[in-house]
């Protein structure tokens, strides 16, 4: 990493989603302080609070440090995750007894403000810089878990579909790489390998 990129990387610190984050956990530790320690349900129901509380920060530092598209996805899924569990945790309060679930108003209020911001970041990511998630869950639009990788022998295989005469056939080649890739794109890519065929750069070809 060079210094001009190292200028670029932003502290998660500073993000508006990390700072609501830690606005959320500074009113839920209020709150949970005022839980009784001698009530077992309830302080079980506490520490819940704080593990998912806690997510909403320490997630997003997880996935900024990532680079890949589902190392990324996979820390936002869990940070979606704990903020569903922290508001319905208000219900458990109110089941055992605790007296002050009004406050708990305010946690939900800023988790709605928390979820708008999370909306923008999520939609920030990279969706190029991936490697193909096999198991189909965190894929950039468009991808598959049966996908082509594009770093695998894509151009070897595409060189197989030149014919004796140097023609090409787009139709399987199409197939091969999918929609993802453009007539243009790929009629690019065969000029080059023609190219690099001819200056013998390509003992394959």
């Amino acid at each position: 990493m060079n210094s001009d990129e190292e200028d670029d990387i932003v502290s998660p610190e500073k993000l508006p989603l990390y700072r609501k984050g830690q606005e959320i956990y500074d009113l839920v530790i209020r709150i949970t302080d005022l839980i009784p320690e001698d009530n077992e349900h309830l302080m079980f129901v506490k520490s819940c609070m704080l593990d998912d509380v806690v997510q909403l920060t320490v997630k997003i530092a997880g996935a900024e440090a990532a680079e890949l598209y589902d190392l990324k996805m996979e820390n936002a899924a869990i940070i979606r995750k704990a903020a569903r569990d922290l508001i319905v945790q208000q219900h458990s309060l109110q089941s055992f007894g605790f007296k002050d679930t009004e406050y708990y108003e305010m946690v939900r209020e800023l988790v709605e403000e928390y979820r708008l911001l999370f909306i923008d970041w999520v939609a920030g990511f990279d969706k190029w810089d991936y490697v193909i998630d096999r198991w189909g869950l965190f894929n950039p639009p468009g991808v598959g878990p049966f996908d082509i990788d594009p770093d695998d022998d894509i151009p070897f295989r595409i060189a197989s579909h030149f014919s004796g005469n140097d023609d090409f056939i787009m139709g399987p080649v199409k197939g091969l790489i999918g929609d993802r890739v453009s007539w243009s794109e790929i009629r690019f890519v065969v000029s080059h390998l023609k190219y690099l065929r001819n200056e013998k750069k390509l003992p394959w070809f």
